[in-house]
C-alpha cells in the first residue's frame, strides 16, 4: 500500500500562501530570503527518487505554469516524472502529465490510489485537501517546513473548522536560516 506524505512550507503562524494568486496577499515570495543550499538538500531528501503527486486543481495549475519547462535538477526531474493525481471537475483540461483525475469523491479516490501499486504519494500546496485527508486517516506523514516569521494574513495550512487531530513529532532538522523541518505522524483524534 502506498503512503501519503504532506509537505508544506509555512510561517510560524501557519500561512502557506506564497503568491497573490487568489487575493491581495502582500507578501509574495516571503520564503525566498530563507532559502539555503542546506535547506534545499533537506527538502530534496524528503522527496524520494520516485514518487507520485496528489494535487488540488489550483496547485496543479500554478505548478504546470513553471515545472514542465523548469531547468533539469533532481527535484524538477522528480516532479516532472511523477504521475499527478489531480482533484478536479475538469480532468479533460489537464495538460502537464502524466496525470490522472482523482474522481468525484476525494476520500474514496485517494483510498483507491493508495491501494494501487506504485510509489508513495506527496501532497504539497493544495491546502484545501489537507483537512479531509487527516480527518479520514489518509495521511501517513506531515512535513512542515516552518519559517521564522509571522505574516498575520494569507491562506493558512489549516482552515478554521479543521477537525482536531493528534500528531507525533518523529524528526526535526534546522537550517542555517532558521527554517525548521518538522516531521510528524498522525496518531488519531484528540
Amino acid at each position: 500500500m502506498r503512503k501519503l506524505k504532506i509537505i508544506e512550507h509555512i510561517s510560524i503562524d501557519g500561512v502557506l500562501q506564497h503568491s497573490a494568486d487568489e487575493n491581495d496577499f502582500p507578501y509574495s515570495g516571503w520564503n525566498m530570503p530563507y532559502r539555503t543550499p542546506e535547506g534545499r538538500e533537506a527538502i530534496l531528501a524528503a522527496h524520494p527518487e520516485s514518487f507520485d503527486l496528489l494535487l488540488g486543481r489550483r496547485t496543479y495549475d500554478l505548478w504546470s505554469e513553471y515545472w514542465p519547462d523548469a531547468p533539469s535538477d533532481p527535484l524538477a526531474d522528480r516532479l516532472k516524472a511523477a504521475t499527478k493525481f489531480v482533484v478536479t471537475h475538469r480532468p479533460e483540461s489537464l495538460k502537464w502529465g502524466p496525470f490522472e483525475g482523482v474522481g468525484p469523491d476525494l476520500v474514496e479516490g485517494v483510498r483507491r490510489i493508495k491501494e494501487q501499486d506504485g510509489p508513495d504519494l506527496i501532497l504539497s500546496g493544495s491546502s484545501t485537501l489537507t483537512s479531509a485527508l487527516l480527518e479520514n486517516g489518509l495521511a501517513d506523514e506531515v512535513l512542515l517546513a516552518v519559517y521564522p516569521l509571522l505574516l498575520g494574513t494569507g491562506k493558512r495550512f489549516f482552515a478554521e473548522g479543521t477537525p482536531a487531530c493528534s500528531l507525533e513529532l518523529v524528526g526535526t532538522t534546522n537550517t542555517p536560516s532558521g527554517v525548521l523541518l518538522n516531521t510528524y505522524e498522525p496518531t488519531g483524534r484528540v
